[in-house]
Formats: C-alpha cells, structure tokens, sequence
C-alpha cells in the first residue's frame, strides 16, 4: 500500500481492467528502460561470457557479409556463362558456388549457436538479476502493498523475462547484421549505377548512386506506412502482457483454494470470475489481431512488390546497353540484398512493438523494486532501529491504516530479555498490522520501533510457511541443515507430538499439502523448538491448535524456549497465566478527528473558566 499525502497509506490496488493499452505507465522513456536493464547485465556475473559471445556474433556477420559479396559477385560471370553457353566456365562457376555456400552454411549454423547461447545467458543474467533485487529483505512484500507489479510477479519474471531476452538477442543480430550488410553493399550498389544517364524528351542527366536512392525511397516508404498503421502496437501488447499475467493469476488462485471452493460449492462463482479474466484476455487480443491485419496489408504487400521492384529500377540500365545479363543479375542481387536491409523495420514490425511492450513490463517491474525502499522510507513516519541488548522498545507508536488509526495502552513500551508478554486488543484495532510494525513491513503511522540487532529476533505469523523441500529442511529453515544434529530434529518434532514424522525427515513432498492445517501450524512450533531463537514474536499462531497441542506448545516455551523472550498477539485462552504482562492495543481515532474535537474542547474550557 503506497503512501498518501500525510503519510495515510491507500488501500490495495485494484484488480479492475485498465483501458486499452494503458495497464502500464511508462517509466520515462526507451532511452530510461534501456539504461534501466542495462545496468542489470553490467552487474550480473555473466557479463564477460556475454561480451565474448557478442564477439563472436560480430565476427560472424562480418565474415557472412564477405561470403555474401562473393556470392552476389559470382552471379555475373555465371550468368555470362550461361548467355555465352559456356560449359567449362559455367562447371568452374558450380565449383565456385559450392565452396561459398559451404562457408555460408558453416557461417550460419555458428551464427545459430551463438544466438541461442546468447539467449541463455542473457535470461540467466536477467533473471537472476531480478529475483535477486525482488528477494532483498522485505522488499518482495513491500511490492507486493505498494502497486499492481507486485501482485503476480511471476509472469514478469518467468514469461516476460524469457521473451525480451529472445526478442532483443534476434532484433540485436538482425540489426547488427543490417549495418554491416549496408556498410558493405551500398558502396558495390552504388559503382554500379555510378554514371547512368536518363534521356527524356531529349534531355540527358544523371543521377549518382541511382539504385542506392532508389533502395532508399523504396524501404522509407515501407518503413514509414508500417509506422503509420501500427504505432499502437506496442500499448496494445502490453495490454495484452497484462491481461494474460491476471487470468494466469487467477487460474493460480483457484487451484491453491480448490478445496475451500468445493467445499462452499463455489465452482460457478469462480467459473464466472475466470471467464471475466478469460473474456479479458480475449479483447485484448482482438485489438491485437484487428491491427496486426492492417499491418499485414502493408507488409505483405510491400514484400510481393519487393520481387518485382529491383528488375523494374535496374532494367533502364540494363536495356539502356551499360549492363551485360549477369550484371543485371548482379545488381539486382545487390540492390535486392540492400533494401532488405533497409526494410528490416519494416519487415520486424511487429517484433519491434512486442519488444517494446515487454521491454517496458520488465523494466517496470525492476524500477519498481529498486526503488521500493527509497519510496516507502520517504513516506514512512515510523522510525526503525536496532538495539544492542536493551530489547524491544516501541515509544508513541502510532499504527496507520486505509480503516483507522490504532495504537498501544502504554505510550513507551519496554520488553526485557526473558519477558513472556501477551498484547490483546479491542474491536476493530488490527492485530497483524501490529505484528507487521514489529517485524519492519509496516512502515505507515508514527513513533519508533526498536529491536535486537543482527535479526535475532523470529517473527511467526499466523498462517505458517512452509517452503519446498524435505522436512528436514523445512524445520531448520531458513538455517542450514548442517547445523543441527539428527537428535536435534527428532527431539524437536517429538516434543510437540510429530514423532512419527522422524522417519519421513528426508522425503520431498508437498508438505503443505500433505499435512493438515493445524499439522502445519504444529510443524511451525517445533521449527522453534530445534532452532531456539532468543526472541519471538507470535501473531495468533496459537488460536488454531487443539488443547493438547497446545499444552505440548507451552512445554516447549517453559523447557527449550526457557530463556527466550515471547511476545504473543492473539487471544489469552486457557494460558493467559503464562504471561504476567498484557499489553492493549486500542482502536484509536484518526489525528483529524482528535484536530477536529479539539476546539470544541478548548471552547468548553473557556466556557468553564468563565463561569
């Protein structure tokens, strides 16, 4: 939740459908997004194979470009041979073609590995990049309460990751290969229209490089109508990026909560909400697939009058005498070769726009996660520090939220090492928000937290994790296995009655799902038990457990968790002796509406005075 004027956070994003190409802001600009990701692959480990893979690409188009010259300079005296009827000449010209199109083919299949390692590694670089900057601590959930990029980052990360990096490696070559082609070729196109004159109603004159401006004019013209009817491309993809990451997040949705679905008989209510997102994604796409079509007619048709275009602007010289057969051959090649070159934006059009779209999702998502922290502290007025020894310490905390204001009995909070203290709270005061300030998520409100330093402190929140893996690795996390002893695990398990887990320490299964509710919540106790923190933070993990459970909870707390400090937020039940300290967290009144009551206070003072 992203912070208003006065520091008042605003509620979640909303799920609603944007308009038509405006599901992203752009965050300044191409040049902006460019440098944006740049510094991702300047950072990342994998910037000397990149550079030398990049090489190797660069060396390979040069030496095509050679190969191509020779290949289009072989056309004449092959042709020749063939006017003239040349046998000797025209096997010698077979030879010739054979060796050329061998170091071709040799020179394409490098150029394919290369563009695919290229794609590897860039996806690699790119996307350990960005888990890397989402993983930070906190950050992934201060995203995820900040905007819309952080509700579903998955399709950021996975999908539209691994299409930028295999669109920007073909685009890159493409170009690149399109510069050298043009710096080579266009120097030969040129000699050979070099010196040509027109004769009309009995005028001469020449134009110098004929058929280099006529490539030209060709391929702008092209270029510029490609522009002109698919600009809106690129919004329209993004839209569409958008759409398919929501329905995507949906179907995700229902299949993590298809047990409370069916159990509440709720299958026709989310069959209609995944059609809304189904019918969601489909618009989009046919504004896509509406202007892809206009775009075809220009690009199709630009391409058909592309195999008739170099005969037509070559044929004057040739039927004008200066050219023989195969030079025209020959220049139609070269001049076939150029405006393919210079049509290449006409030609990747669409992949342009595609690029653009995903360009601008991707680095979206890594400026919103870079600068999540500078944004959050900048509107924080909750003050964050680390103690030595002395505790925790909450002094005139204030708690802010979209539904009111809450705050604590006591306005200066003191926990010492070893304190058992239960916070309870009044209707309407919110508990988690609490627990959320304690851990440094919750940055909204005023006052200033105080914990031990160096993350010694466990947080436990009410719905446990459990992260993939063996049980073995579940209990010690997020601590290395290594560091506790098989006897450690046994005794941790058996002390809150999961003893006959202790033979299933190394099985990999889905252990949320495999357990049951309050098995999980359980397993999360004797994380506590194995890993014994010296200060924990408990938000209403206890309500769910069954008595017995519970009993075998709190022996843990007396005997393994002696020396620990426990905070615990939630309810007292049966237990509530446990702890000779409550605290209250109270429901309190907003700042205005204290401003506002104000007055009518001092006026009823003064009334009072006066009497």
């Amino acid at each position: 939740m992203v912070a208003q004027s006065g520091g008042k956070p605003a509620d979640a994003p909303s799920n609603e459908p944007d308009k038509p190409g405006q599901s992203e802001q752009s965050m300044g600009g191409l040049l902006l997004q460019l440098n944006m990701m740049a510094r991702a692959f300047v950072s990342s480990p994998h910037r000397n194979q990149l550079f030398m893979l990049g090489v190797g690409v660069f060396t390979v188009l040069i030496t095509s470009a050679y190969f191509q010259r020779l290949l289009i300079a072989w056309n004449q005296p092959f042709y020749d041979a063939l006017t003239r009827k040349d046998i000797a000449q025209f096997v010698q010209q077979i030879l010739v073609f054979i060796a050329i199109a061998g170091g071709l083919l040799v020179l394409n299949v490098s150029q394919t590995w290369l563009g695919m390692m290229i794609k590897l590694k860039l996806r690699q670089g790119l996307v350990e990049d960005l888990i890397g900057q989402w993983m930070l601590p906190r950050r992934a959930f201060r995203l995820s309460n900040s905007s819309k990029i952080g509700v579903n980052p998955d399709q950021r990360l996975h999908e539209d990751a691994r299409h930028l990096t295999e669109l920007s490696t073909d685009l890159a070559i493409g170009l690149f290969s399109a510069l050298i082609y043009l710096a080579i070729f266009i120097p030969a196109l040129w000699i050979v229209s070099d010196g040509f004159n027109f004769q009309f109603q009995g005028y001469t004159f020449s134009i110098p490089g004929y058929l280099v401006w006529a490539a030209i004019l060709f391929s702008a013209t092209g270029s510029l109508m490609s522009w002109h009817v698919g600009a809106s491309l690129v919004g329209l993809n993004a839209d569409r990026y958008a759409r398919e990451a929501e329905f995507r997040f949906s179907l995700v949705r229902v299949s993590e909560h298809v047990d409370a679905i069916s159990l509440n008989n709720g299958e026709k209510d989310e069959e209609r909400q995944l059609n809304l997102d189904l019918r969601a994604v489909l618009l989009a796409m046919r504004r896509l697939v509406t202007t892809t079509t206009r775009l075809t007619w220009v690009t199709a048709g630009y391409g058909w009058f592309t195999n008739l275009a170099p005969i037509l602007v070559a044929a004057p010289i040739y039927l004008a005498g200066n050219l023989t057969f195969g030079g025209l051959m020959a220049a139609v090649a070269a001049f076939n070769l150029v405006q393919a070159q210079l049509r290449w934006p006409v030609d990747n059009f669409n992949n342009i726009a595609d690029w653009r779209a995903t360009l601008l999702r991707v680095a979206n998502f890594r400026s919103a996660v870079t600068t999540i922290d500078a944004q959050q502290t900048e509107a924080s007025h909750i003050k964050f520090a680390e103690t030595d020894n002395d505790g925790i310490r909450l002094d005139d905390l204030v708690i802010e939220a979209s539904s009111g204001h809450s705050r604590l009995n006591e306005d200066h909070v003191q926990i010492q090492p070893g304190e058992r203290v239960l916070i309870v709270s009044e209707a309407g005061a919110n508990k988690t928000l609490l627990f959320r300030t304690l851990a440094g998520l919750w940055p909204f409100g005023s006052g200033q937290v105080s914990i031990p330093k160096g993350g010694q402190v466990t947080f436990m929140p009410r719905r446990p994790y459990l992260p993939q893996g063996t049980l073995r690795q579940i209990l010690s996390y997020p601590q290395p296995v290594a560091k506790f002893e098989q006897a450690d695990f046994e005794h941790a398990l058996s002390a809150v009655g999961l003893g006959h887990l202790a033979d299933d320490l190394d099985r990999n299964v889905r252990w949320d799902k495999d357990l049951a509710d309050e098995e999980q919540q359980t397993v999360a106790f004797a994380r506590l038990a194995l890993q014994q923190p010296t200060w924990i933070v408990i938000d209403e993990a206890l309500e769910g457990l069954d008595e017995g459970t519970r009993d075998k909870v709190f022996a843990i707390f007396e005997k393994d968790l002696g020396k620990s400090t426990i905070v615990h937020i939630g309810r007292p039940g049966s237990k509530a002796s446990f702890f000779p300290r409550t605290l209250r967290l109270l429901n309190d009144r907003t700042q205005a509406d204290r401003a506002a009551e104000k007055p009518d206070r001092d006026e009823a003072d003064e009334s009072k005075g006066s009497v």
